[in-house]
């Protein structure tokens, strides 16, 4: 996974990249086999002027074989932002990969592999739920 690090209206030192770029592939490690590459881009959204929640971190991952994920966090300093968007893009990247491994078949079927292995088994389990859910509401 390549990690693009660029920087708007913030003093670019090489330390900040290093430290961003380090930062997002520690965070995103889990994932480095899904993606071929991540663009971070951080920011001072009104230049040199003091502001709250003015540090901004917008980071593009970019998952092989499927559209771009963009996420966007604002911060009162660069550090938080950074923090706060690859905790979006770690959240974001989990619900998709969970989207992509358990897709609904237009029957409204669930394709598990788990299903196909024992029915009887998840059917249960199903149908278990179900039963503790109502007994829950009724104890209510």
């Amino acid at each position: 996974m390549h990690v693009q690090v660029n920087s708007h209206h913030i003093p670019g030192s090489v330390e900040l990249h290093e430290w961003v770029g380090s930062t997002i592939e520690e965070r995103l490690e889990r994932f480095d086999d899904f993606l071929t590459r991540i663009e971070v881009h951080i920011g001072d959204e009104n230049a040199q002027k003091a502001g709250a929640d003015d540090k901004r971190c917008q980071i593009e991952a970019r998952p092989k074989g499927h559209q771009a994920v963009s996420v966007t966090h604002k911060a009162e300093s660069v550090q938080l932002a950074v923090d706060g968007a690859a905790d979006k893009m770690r959240n974001a990247l989990e619900h998709l990969m969970g989207k992509l491994d358990t897709k609904v078949l237009s029957g409204g079927e669930i394709n598990d592999p788990l299903l196909d292995e024992q029915p009887q088994a998840v059917k249960d389990a199903m149908l278990e739920e179900e039963f503790l859910e109502k007994q829950e509401a009724l104890d209510k």
